[in-house]
């Protein structure tokens, strides 16, 4: 006797989405979310549109000129923004070279060895560094990480590699080494927790397979660090972006010089920092236009990296239910 077939699921299956909204309360419900779903869109929109139409008067003056011009004076209105576009960069790549090997151990040691109290003691203390101000890291950088800096740590990193032109210079301890670390800090639990969640989702059947074959603790994680390495990746952008975009613990301990310089011992300014810090000063409308251009040009940067971290993590959630299916 044959089974009655299924017609719930697949081909030939009722379209159950014409009577979700056959009711005028759900319609009404639908029809208000959809608003709130479009008014982030259109925020955004706003926001560009605002900040291109404010900043045509710097590029109309300084065209392309202006990303790769290092000059910044406000007294005669010459403003270029390299000083502050490397200093952005540097800062925020020097934070992700000493985040992310933390970062990646502490998620492989909560996602893969920790059990009991101590996993949830250890995922608390990086959650609490996720939850601290920035201005609480600034002051902590300025009464503690600077003073370290200049009196032991950079005179030792001169004196063992001064051969480099990156440990040049007369320590400051205020320069762009201590904002690089302040950096990693802030990014330090964002990698972790991303990373973890990545490591979690990982189907079980990857690690136990490789355990069956006779693979090693280590050799199962590397299985699913392998397995994974999107969402890693995805989870180190989404760090970049919080790096690019902070603004007063950097501001508090990198200097806000507008220089370019090779050696991390020396003051340098970010884009985040120079609007902080000048925006009120800013009393002609040339000099106003500039800033702005500078807080376009960061805000075009960070969605477009926090765009291709969301895919990176995506990719990953759907290699999961592929895995699953």
């Amino acid at each position: 006797m044959k089974e009655p077939k299924d017609l719930t699921y697949g081909p030939g299956a009722p379209d159950m989405r014409a009577g979700v909204f056959s009711n005028i309360g759900d319609r009404i419900f639908r029809g208000v979310t959809l608003v709130f779903g479009a008014m982030i869109m259109t925020l955004v929109i706003l926001m560009v549109a605002e900040m291109t139409r404010n900043s045509t008067l710097s590029f109309r003056q300084f065209g392309l000129g202006f990303l790769s011009h290092s000059e910044w004076d406000p007294v005669h209105e010459r403003f270029g923004a390299w000083p502050f576009i490397y200093g952005t960069v540097v800062s925020s790549l020097l934070s992700l070279i000493l985040a992310v090997p933390l970062s990646l151990g502490t998620a492989i040691f909560l996602a893969e060895l920790a059990r009991g109290k101590l996993s949830v003691a250890v995922a608390f203390l990086v959650e609490l560094l996720a939850a601290i101000p920035s201005v609480t890291y600034g002051l902590w950088g300025i009464f503690v990480l600077a003073p370290f800096l200049r009196q032991y740590a950079e005179p030792a990193l001169a004196a063992a590699f001064g051969f480099l032109p990156m440990f040049r210079g007369t320590p400051h301890g205020i320069d762009m080494l201590a904002g690089g670390l302040i950096l990693a800090i802030m990014v330090t639990p964002i990698i972790s927790a991303v990373t973890r969640d990545v490591l979690m989702a990982v189907p079980r059947t990857q690690r136990e397979a490789a355990l069956a074959l006779g693979a090693t603790r280590w050799e199962a994680t590397k299985v699913a660090l392998s397995y994974a390495k999107s969402g890693i990746l995805g989870a180190v952008i989404l760090g970049l972006g919080r790096a690019l975009g902070e603004t007063m613990a950097v501001t508090m301990v990198i200097g806000n010089r507008p220089q370019v310089s090779g050696s991390l011992f020396d003051p340098s300014y970010t884009m985040a920092s120079v609007i902080s810090n000048e925006f009120t000063e800013a009393t002609s409308d040339l000099y106003r236009s500039a800033l702005i251009e500078i807080g376009l040009l960061l805000f075009l940067v960070t969605i477009v990296v926090q765009s291709v971290a969301r895919l990176l993590v995506w990719r990953v959630g759907r290699r999961l239910k592929e895995a699953k299916a």
